[in-house]
């Protein structure tokens, strides 16, 4: 790119023909300088100084513009194309609304817009710089709040329905672009990995095809979306997966290819850690086999001892504590014993049956409960960490209070969040 160091009079020609940019340029400096004695504190002095670099931002994109404009109009009728009456042009920029009076060319029947195409812009469109803000906006916020901060930080009015068009366009483009890596590593790999897997629901509004109002016949419910984290031991930045049509076995895949990135390898064993359904341990087995262990979460397998120890003992909480202990120490079969001696008889409803339900939590999973060793090697029992990712992930964007999603949306914003 051009620059005007050499020489201070080139430079001061070429703002002379560009008054408002020499303009701009001027009052800057008399921001810098406080020619008016009134920007003693610095928040003035820098709200100042963001006014003028965005009317300087805005006012050089659109000298920019007229610029290029000219001379593709120049270029095109050189080439012996009809000129034809111009039209307007617009579109929005991180620095503001730019516009210009586009000529149009005719080239035999057809009708050409040269800088339109030169600068790859069309009428009313949104520069991809501003896509980006805009996308990053909503992806944590809703559509009508991402609006109201692109006005406030950018001056730049989008409507609604803009905003989420741009959000969802690239969210789905995300969704698309994504592959994850299914070939077994040949590298020795990280020592360790932590692996946690949770599942949590997301509204879902299907729509009935059968009505010309997508808003009439519309159904309600809820679907789970599956997530997954895995890291090296020690590391406090995961690597995220997830989906909502992919099923068990999509987060299967999910769950590999965060390992892969985390540093899975040929000699890396795998701690995962989960609230103990089947098809968690089975997606553990299936991608991992013998370098992968499972870990039922030490915090939900204590809520079932909590349930029970209301009917196991006049003090449930010394009963509970004792009970943690066994776990820690892996006592199971005492936890197990004791569990047995204050079975509810068999003609007591399963809902009025905490003990019952203790029993067989445990009795099913009782290959999957070795704290002390998790313990002892500085491993975690516990997956509060993908419970808390579940918020900020998922929950925080698709959960909010009111927001209902087309189920093949919901797939492309989770996507967007990870």
């Amino acid at each position: 790119m051009p620059t005007y160091a050499q020489s201070d009079k080139e430079l001061l020609e070429a703002l002379n023909r560009n008054p408002s940019l020499r303009q701009r340029i001027e009052q800057i400096v008399a921001i810098v300088e406080d020619a008016g004695g009134e920007l003693s504190r610095a928040d003035a002095a820098e709200r100042r100084m963001i006014e003028e670099l965005q009317r300087l931002g805005q006012e050089s994109l659109q000298a920019w513009a007229q610029r290029q404009v000219e001379q593709t109009t120049r270029a095109t009728l050189e080439s012996g194309e009809a000129r034809r009456a111009g039209k307007k042009l617009c579109w929005h920029s991180t620095f503001g609304l730019i516009e210009v009076q586009e000529v149009l060319c005719r080239q035999g029947t057809r009708l050409r817009r040269s800088f339109s195409v030169s600068a790859q812009v069309s009428h009313r469109c949104c520069s991809q710089p501003l896509q980006r803000v805009v996308t990053d906006l909503g992806a944590d916020v809703s559509f009508q709040q991402a609006a109201e901060k692109v006005w406030e930080h950018y001056r730049v009015r989008l409507p609604v329905e803009t905003i989420r068009q741009i959000v969802e366009g690239h969210a789905q483009a995300i969704l698309e672009a994504h592959e994850v890596q299914a070939a077994w590593p040949t590298e020795p790999g990280a020592p360790w990995l932590v692996a946690e897997i949770d599942g949590g629901m997301v509204p879902i509004m299907t729509p009935d095809p059968a009505q010309p109002d997508q808003r009439c016949g519309k159904q309600l419910g809820w679907k789970e979306a599956k997530l997954c984290l895995v890291h090296p031991l020690g590391s406090a930045t995961p690597c995220y997966g997830g989906t909502l049509q992919g099923g068990v076995d999509g987060l299967g895949r999910e769950l590999f290819d965060c390992a892969r990135a985390a540093g899975f390898g040929t000699q890396t064993h795998v701690h995962a850690v989960g609230d103990g359904a089947p098809w968690i341990v089975d997606q553990v087995d299936q991608h991992f086999g013998q370098q992968g262990r499972f870990l039922v979460d030490f915090y939900h397998a204590c809520e079932y001892l909590g349930a029970a120890a209301k009917s196991a003992d006049a003090d449930p909480s010394a009963w509970l504590e004792r009970q943690k202990h066994r776990l820690k120490t892996n006592q199971l079969d005492a936890v197990l014993t004791d569990l047995h001696a204050h079975l509810e008889p068999e003609t007591v409803d399963e809902s009025e049956a905490p003990v019952r339900a203790a029993l067989r939590y445990f009795t099913n999973r009782r290959q999957h409960f070795d704290y002390q060793g998790a313990l002892q090697q500085g491993l975690p029992i516990g997956s509060g960490e993908i419970e808390s990712a579940h918020r900020y992930v998922v929950q925080q964007r698709l959960k909010r209070p009111g927001a209902w999603w087309r189920l093949e949306q919901a797939e492309a914003m989770l996507a967007l969040r990870l």
